[in-house]
């Protein structure tokens, strides 16, 4: 009996001692070690304070922005803009996952695990992407036919194509605005509010409208690039077009869950959200470090000095070939600015997370501005605009100033809008983990 006393006796003391840190504050041993390095494909933007607004005069007299000085902490931003094989990866992510999903409920083995190392049921089951999906095998043609493909009476000369309205991509979302309001972290007698109330799943076909060069411009020749423009190997490094601001979004998500993904399994910290810059990162990182200068190079001119255009813009009476290109160009085209990024102004504009207001500038913050508001289904167009940022091919020189505010809504796609990721960094500055 006293032996069994003693034992446990001990073993509360060692207990005690190995987590106690000899009664010193130690904080938590042994945890992983945090060693940013800036994601593939983007720079890093460090924090500064800057004067947001008009850089020149308003020539369109739109009274939408006010010089204002806003500070903006450490992020990472994109060095160019996505580009159609940079979104292909992600439409190919989704059909790929509809396809091991169908092949799996099929009854087809190796496409989905059910069980987890331990023999437990996994509900629901997961995609095992160490498997490879046959699509010449005669077998999982005929599964997949009907699920992935257009049905013969849509089909063009007979094609056997993917039927991309299929495409879906779900995700959830956490709204932090709501929760955060006092009113909403207090509940009943019983505690707090149930978090699932701020919890929404959001479901859409996250295909490129490859059809926006047609409509867009009536008495135009633009169906060889509806055909080919994100299908053919010449435009890969070209920026994707026809993605409205849902899309963006998740492919934003998407990227964020493909990263988390890997971190994991090398047992490394995982990183902030992949996002769309907020209109204020989006115009100090635009400006490259030059406060006050219209465009990203600096100075009030599109040309330098040897008379060549600086961005891919609509330049003198409408000569768009003039600066070397007739639409969208290859992405990285012309020179960086002082940040390493290319294409802030002109080729495509970009989508920003904040919703357009005429007036945000006047009520907003000045430390990180941001202005959100995630409209209803049911709410008046007005309230589903987003900011578009950097002007594009088709926009005279005013809209390609780093200051120029314009908008679109949310659900709209153009074949002049594309858009860039950001993350936020987790710090103050690279250089306190050097």
């Amino acid at each position: 009996m006293k032996k069994y006393i003693g034992i446990t006796i001990i073993s509360i003391i060692l207990f005690s001692c190995g987590s106690s840190g000899n009664g010193e504050l130690v904080g938590v041993q042994k945890r992983s070690v945090w060693n940013p390095t800036t994601p593939y494909g983007m720079v890093y933007v460090p924090q500064g304070s800057y004067v947001m607004g008009p850089s020149d005069q308003d020539v369109p007299f739109a009274n939408v922005t006010s010089a204002k000085t806003v500070s903006v902490g450490a992020f990472y931003l994109d060095e160019t803009e996505i580009t159609n094989n940079e979104y292909r990866q992600f439409t190919n992510w989704v059909r790929d996952s509809i396809a091991h999903i169908v092949l799996g409920e099929a009854g087809i083995e190796g496409h989905l695990i059910e069980e987890d190392e331990f023999g437990n049921f996994i509900e629901p089951a997961r995609i095992n992407w160490k498997t490879k999906i046959r699509w010449n095998d005669p077998e999982i043609r005929e599964i997949l036919e009907e699920e992935m493909y257009l049905s013969d009476h849509e089909r063009f000369d007979g094609k056997r194509e993917f039927d991309t309205r299929k495409f879906i991509y779900k995700y959830q979302v956490i709204d932090l605005q709501e929760a955060s309001i006092k009113e909403n972290r207090e509940g009943d007698a019983v505690g707090k509010r149930d978090r699932s109330q701020f919890l929404s799943e959001i479901e859409l076909n996250i295909y490129p409208d490859t059809l926006v060069w047609t409509h867009d411009y009536a008495y135009s020749l633009n169906d060889p690039y509806s055909k080919n423009y994100f299908h053919h190997p010449a435009f890969d490094d070209y920026p994707v077009v026809g993605v409205n601001w849902k899309q963006a979004n998740a492919f934003a998500d998407w990227r964020t869950k493909v990263m988390t993904d890997f971190l994991k399994k090398s047992g490394d910290p995982v990183i902030a959200e992949f996002r769309l810059p907020t209109e204020s990162e989006w115009e100090y990182a635009a400006r490259g470090g030059l406060d006050f200068s219209p465009y990203p190079w600096g100075g009030p001119y599109t040309r330098n000095v040897k008379g060549c255009f600086l961005a891919n813009f609509k330049p003198l009476r409408g000569n768009y070939t003039a600066d070397g290109g007739l639409k969208t160009i290859k992405v990285g085209s012309y020179n960086p600015n002082g940040y390493g990024l290319y294409d802030m102004s002109g080729n495509v504009a970009e989508w920003t997370s904040n919703a357009f207001d005429e007036s945000a500038f006047s009520f907003s913050h000045d430390l990180n501005k941001d202005y959100h508001y995630d409209a209803k289904e049911d709410d008046h167009q007005v309230l589903k605009r987003k900011v578009t940022r950097g002007g594009s091919w088709k926009d005279i020189s005013y809209f390609i100033q780093t200051s120029t505010r314009s908008y679109e809504y949310l659900d709209t796609a153009k074949s002049y809008i594309g858009f860039r990721c950001a993350v936020d960094f987790l710090g103050r500055d690279q250089k306190d983990f050097e």
